[in-house]
């Protein structure tokens, strides 16, 4: 059967009202590309809290947040009116602290619905709110990138989900002029006030006349990125570009006005610009619902999950590809499951890392069995600077791994670089620099003002930029073989780590002055364990169970036998124990394995590898 017969025998999409892909593409003769839509963006709203006044004046009842909580981890609620007196509240106790203009609050703890509100009060304040990653705190053992950070923005306000748990945080860093907020208990020896009592506060008109104030260019957040150098930058984030981008991401995809209240289930943190921005911000601009997801895509912690998703139907529904594999097992045994999350479901959202085709061939089957249709996966492209989404899968695809087009408001600049293109981007949703320092600022943008992302990408097509742009990695990890060969790490990545799924979550592409490239693998211990029949196997044991090396063995092997030339063979592979290292820089801001870093921390792994005599733990192909 030829690929057009198979077409039509496959089910049809779920309907999605899609953007036209109405693109310029204007070809320099220099080999660059620019591409735009001609499309005008939409209109929005200046800032994003006024959204929250639109419904809570037009929809007062309708749920904003919901988390669970308590003995019984039962759902708490909060609709857009609550939210917004509560809001309110917040922003006139921060108001009466009487702040300087720009002193951010910092906001240590993970996803919570007092994270949410007060985010919104420091918007209403014109204070930027600076959420944290907790593992700044928690998980660091120095808080070196804490401290950093704190005497880059100097915040005049830091909220704490629960006072006893960032103890050890908050006394390492000097708290001189800083208001402590806590939520739950306070931290012992640490003056603070109860979030409680601040959400208490009566308003005056001081709190109209603050949102009033607010412009599109005043600071809304500072989002920290580290990319790939050592200490985070404070991206600046300005109203503007939160809300051009919302309107971007919706625009593409419009939603049906009688159908179901938009409604999202989501753990991605908001120290993150994709759960900060892009999943958060939509949700609020579209008067929807998004529940708080407290469960991740990891072992012990994806069943509460798997809870949420019995009882939340998501219209639109994003994750990782681990979590998807985990979703996938799940429902694969369990027709309510299936029933609950394809409801009212029309996209799914993907990100981190390219999906594996069998995953997606899972979940399609899924999909049809509990539907009759197909559910069409819609992924973007962009960074902590670009608020976060340039580039989308605005139509119906089947192939996983674009990242689409340039929105509305965009331009997508490919300068050549080699055999692919180096991209680099302008419009409304672009950060104007990274707060407190103007050096790093500069090097930001080409002669054009377009924003030198640092990656690469290649058209699909060539002769139909319709067809979308493919992610070909950073441009700065490509290296040379011993050999003169040139490997193209990112396309290589993708490749192997859908080849040795699902027992691969991840990997480092070694190989820079050697003779042969080598793979140093995280295994997805979920699947892992699945594989070998123990629900309770520890990363050591998975990594050596000869059920997982065979894995590994075949899909390494199937690629290297589906590849021609040393630029895409994988002659040795190892699988890790240890997960990437926050403090050690080996992730960035995308959820992307930051290549340079990884390596260097994992020389010793490296010279395992690349040893004459290759010990039991290195996998020969």
């Amino acid at each position: 059967m030829d690929g057009d017969a198979a077409m039509l025998t496959k089910p049809a999409f779920r309907k999605v009202d899609w953007l036209a892909r109405d693109i310029a593409v204007d070809r320099r003769d220099d080999g660059t590309v620019v591409l735009k839509s001609r499309i005008p963006l939409q209109a929005y709203e200046t800032h994003i809290p006024a959204y929250l006044a639109k419904w809570a004046a037009h929809a007062p009842e309708r749920i904003w947040l919901a988390q669970r909580g308590g003995p019984e981890r039962q759902w708490r609620k909060v609709s857009y009116g609550e939210a917004k007196r509560t809001v309110d509240a917040l922003t006139q106790g921060l108001l009466n602290l009487r702040i300087a203009d720009g002193r951010p609050v910092a906001i240590l703890s993970g996803n919570s619905i007092e994270h949410a509100l007060m985010t919104q009060a420091a918007m209403q304040a014109r204070l930027p709110a600076a959420p944290v990653s907790p593992a700044y705190s928690l998980m660091s053992q120095d808080h070196l990138k804490l401290k950093y950070l704190f005497n880059l923005i100097k915040p005049a306000v830091v909220m704490v989900q629960d006072g006893p748990a960032f103890e050890k945080a908050l006394k390492a860093i000097d708290l001189t002029g800083i208001t402590v907020v806590h939520v739950l208990r306070p931290c012992e020896g640490i003056e603070s006030v109860a979030f409680a009592e601040l959400a208490a506060t009566k308003v005056t008109a001081d709190v109209a006349a603050s949102i009033a104030k607010i412009t599109s260019d005043t600071v809304g957040k500072l989002l920290f990125t580290s990319g790939s150098t050592g200490m985070p930058k404070a991206v600046i984030n300005t109203q503007q570009m939160m809300c051009a981008n919302a309107a971007m991401m919706m625009q593409v995809r419009p939603r049906e006005t009688s159908g179901p209240i938009p409604t999202v289930l989501d753990w991605m943190p908001w120290n993150h610009t994709m759960g900060g921005n892009a999943a958060f911000n939509p949700v609020l601009v579209d008067g929807g619902t998004l529940y708080i997801d407290d469960g991740r895509p990891m072992p012990g912690q994806f069943e509460e999950t798997i809870r949420n998703l019995r009882e939340v139907s998501p219209t639109y529904y994003a994750n990782v590809p681990a979590g998807y594999a985990a979703l996938a097992a799940a429902m694969e045994k369990d027709e309510a499951l299936c029933a609950s999350f394809f409801k009212n479901l029309s996209i799914m959202a993907y990100g981190g890392a390219r999906l594996p085709d069998d995953l997606y061939d899972r979940m399609q089957a899924l999909a049809v069995k509990t539907t009759g249709e197909r559910i069409v996966f819609y992924t973007g492209w962009g960074s902590t600077e670009t608020a976060p989404t340039s580039t989308g899968t605005y139509w119906d695809t089947e192939r996983v791994g674009l990242i689409g087009l340039p929105f509305p408001g965009v331009e997508l600049k490919m300068v050549p670089c080699g055999s692919k293109y180096e991209l680099r981007l302008r419009g409304v949703n672009v950060t104007p620099g990274y707060f407190g320092q103007p050096d790093l600022t500069a090097k930001m943008f080409d002669e054009e003002g377009f924003y030198c992302i640092g990656d690469a990408g290649v058209f699909v097509d060539p002769e139909d930029p319709l067809q979308g742009i493919i992610f070909a990695g950073r441009v700065v990890e490509d290296f040379k073989l011993t050999t003169g060969t040139f490997v193209h790490v990112g396309s290589l990545r993708t490749d192997a780590i859908s080849a040795a799924t699902p027992v691969v979550h991840d990997a480092l592409v070694a190989g820079q002055d050697r003779e042969f490239i080598g793979l140093l693998c995280w295994p997805n211990l979920h699947a892992c364990r699945q594989l070998v029949g123990n629900a309770d196997a520890s990363y050591e044991e998975v990594i050596r169970h000869p059920a997982v090396i065979a894995c590994v063995e075949k899909g390494l092997q199937a690629h290297n036998a589906s590849t021609t030339g040393s630029s895409m063979r994988i002659a040795r592979a190892m699988l890790m124990v240890e997960p990437p290292s926050i403090d050690g820089n080996e992730l960035t801001d995308k959820g992307y394995i930051n290549q340079r870093a990884g390596l260097e921390r994992r020389a010793a792994l490296v010279e395992k590898l690349y040893a004459d005599k290759p010990c039991d733990e290195v996998i020969v192909l």
